[in-house]
């Protein structure tokens, strides 16, 4: 090894005294920062605003009070009828010569609607007439004959076969009268049948002619419909005792009319498989015939248990419906069994006792087992 590879002394010692400059400026820096970095930390948690706690979440809260029972509302739809529709005919053949009353007018029980010509029926009564009178005389001649005949007899001026004529003569006479009676009886009542009354009061429906048609026996003419007492047909199933339909309510077009149980056919509809029953409506101005009706029937159903807003209604585990009620101001959980349930509402029973606070509004906004502020606080009125 030359001399010029041997490092020099005053160069190693120059090199430690480097590394121990830095060494003792690295040592001072950082106890430096910790030094300043310790006062302003402390300086800023001291400045540094304390956090308050958050507010409880605000609740509406109803008192839960058990009922007896709910009552069940039911409606059946029906069609309102007259008590009476027929159509009325002729039961003999003629021309119509007068026809009373249009569409719509009120007529009186045995009130004339229409009539046929009896030109023919006046006719043959007059020869029937004429006929019986001249029978008539012609009996009251055979039965001076037979008297005087009788008297001859006696006085043996006769023979019993004069008598016999006589008498035979008087008898066929009695019997034409007898006949002619009759044929003016059936006149009569072709008379009566030529006239077409109303058989009830009421009010015309629809007219089948206009008047001087020739009509055959049976053609319709006119309809009358009976307005003193509308009914109403509805179809309801078996289940529904008859016993509870004696005082009803019926609706028609938003109106609604005391009903009275008046008819229940013992058959089933084939088709619907449910029970007619008639009502009679109890109104001053019946409705229209025809028009859709609603039989409201309201079935109390004892069971104990309370009516709560369907929104209140929360799905379990398993199918379960449970609903949020507060307790010392935690919010719990509460099982229940829906009973019956409408558009708006359900009557429930289940775990919650008499007086529990069910969370009424804003359960969305909560969980089990969270506190909350009740805000307000309302009992449940009946069928609410």
């Amino acid at each position: 090894m030359n001399e010029h590879s041997r490092p020099v002394w005053w160069q190693r010692g120059l090199r430690r005294v480097a590394i121990g400059g830095v060494t003792l400026g690295v040592v001072a820096g950082a106890g430096g920062a910790v030094f300043f970095g310790a006062d302003y930390l402390a300086a800023r948690a001291t400045a540094a605003t304390v956090t308050t706690t958050a507010d409880l979440t605000p609740v509406e809260v109803t008192a839960l009070t058990v009922q007896d029972g709910y009552t069940l509302s039911r409606q059946f739809v029906g069609q309102v009828e007259a008590a009476a529709s027929v159509v009325l005919s002729f039961e003999l053949g003629g021309r119509l010569s007068d026809l009373q009353g249009d569409e719509g007018a009120e007529v009186v029980k045995g009130q004339v609607l229409a009539r046929l010509d009896t030109a023919l029926l006046n006719a043959d009564k007059e020869r029937l007439e004429a006929s019986r009178a001249a029978t008539t005389a012609q009996l009251d001649l055979a039965e001076t004959r037979l008297a005087r005949a009788q008297s001859l007899l006696r006085d043996g001026h006769v023979s019993q076969e004069a008598v016999d004529q006589a008498l035979a003569t008087r008898d066929e006479l009695s019997s034409r009268i007898r006949e002619i009676d009759a044929a003016l009886h059936t006149v009569a009542i072709n008379l009566e049948k030529s006239e077409l009354r109303a058989p009830f009061d009421g009010r015309i429906g629809l007219r089948n002619v206009d008047g001087g048609e020739t009509l055959s026996a049976g053609t319709p003419v006119l309809t009358l419909i009976e307005t003193a007492a509308p009914q109403v047909r509805v179809g309801l199933p078996l289940s529904i005792e008859t016993a509870t339909l004696t005082n009803a309510m019926i609706d028609v077009n938003g109106k609604s009319y005391p009903a009275t149980l008046a008819q229940v056919r013992p058959d089933i509809d084939p088709v619907t498989r449910t029970r007619t029953v008639l009502f009679e409506l109890g109104a001053e101005t019946p409705p229209a015939f025809g028009q859709t009706a609603t039989l409201m029937i309201e079935t109390r159903i004892a069971t104990p248990g309370t009516w709560i807003p369907l929104d209140a209604l929360r799905e379990g585990i398993g199918g379960a419906w449970t609903v949020l009620v507060v307790e010392d101001g935690t919010v719990r959980t509460a099982m229940v069994e829906v009973l019956h349930a409408d558009e708006t509402r359900a009557f429930v029973s289940g775990t919650f006792p008499p007086g529990a606070r069910m969370i009424r509004s804003g359960a969305h906004r909560v969980v089990p087992g969270q506190r909350v502020e009740v805000i307000a606080t309302a009992p449940v009125a009946e069928g609410a």
